[in-house]
């Protein structure tokens, strides 16, 4: 296995005396789609949120390409080259598509107008939005949004991508060109985190799964082995989708 890009040091984080992620230690490796699940409040986007510097970890370390994040502001860590999008996708709406995705590659890129324009360009193409290219962000529905939000985040040349629930609210077909998408952006070597309640699509896409409740770790490993652990079972899934699992594998 190669020498991890991202690594989480029994990571903890305290708010008003609850601990939303207990003592968290895990390690993404480049190129790798890491399943991040687990039930609403269990301390997901709270993780991703100590990652990317939105929030101080209360204790241990985060370290990304072999050097501490912590102190580091959120523009820092994303000009390093860890990127994520939002659950709540929050375009600029007076602004072009094309200006949104601008926007990313200047902000974390480091690049001026033109090559700026250039990467927007090839972002909008690869997520297949290049003929929304002088829309309104606000006049986009809801798929196209949650494409401009990945496509926002790739703009920045990111070596890590955490995906915060970028398949809610579409339909089947959508989802499957999302899993396309993603499939294509790990094989660039970008390490990807996907944080996700539909158990088909951390099927399709992950080569391992974490599961957290209560903020903690619960079960960690390939999803074979995480969709059929008792604790998973018992706190997550439920018997009816864990049935539903055991038969479609066998």
């Amino acid at each position: 296995m190669s020498t991890p890009i991202l690594e989480l040091k029994s990571v903890s984080r305290v708010f008003d005396g609850v601990r939303a992620v207990d003592n968290v230690s895990l390690r993404f490796h480049p190129g790798e789609i890491v399943g991040l699940i687990g039930p609403n409040g269990a301390g997901k986007t709270t993780l991703v949120n100590l990652i990317s510097g939105f929030v101080p970890a209360s204790a241990g370390d985060i370290v990304y390409d072999g050097r501490s994040l912590a102190g580091h502001k959120p523009h820092a860590i994303a000009r390093g080259g860890i990127a994520r999008t939002f659950q709540i996708v929050q375009p600029f709406a007076n602004m072009t598509v094309l200006e949104n995705v601008m926007a990313g590659a200047l902000y974390a890129a480091g690049c001026g107008m033109k090559e700026a324009r250039e990467r927007a360009v090839e972002c909008l193409v690869f997520t297949r939005l290049d003929g929304f290219r002088d829309t309104p962000a606000s006049q986009l529905a809801l798929a196209n949004r949650k494409r401009l939000e990945l496509a926002k985040s790739l703009a920045m040349n990111p070596r890590v991508l955490m995906l915060d629930e970028v398949n809610a609210g579409l339909n089947s077909s959508e989802i499957d060109e999302a899993i396309g998408m993603i499939r294509q952006i790990a094989a660039r070597g970008i390490t990807i985190i996907v944080i996700e309640h539909l158990m088909r699509v951390v099927r399709a896409l992950a080569q391992r799964a974490v599961v957290l409740h209560h903020g903690a770790v619960v079960s960690e490993g390939s999803t074979d082995t995480v969709f059929n652990d008792p604790q998973v079972i018992e706190a997550y899934l439920g018997t009816k989708f864990a049935k539903r699992f055991t038969t479609e594998q066998a």
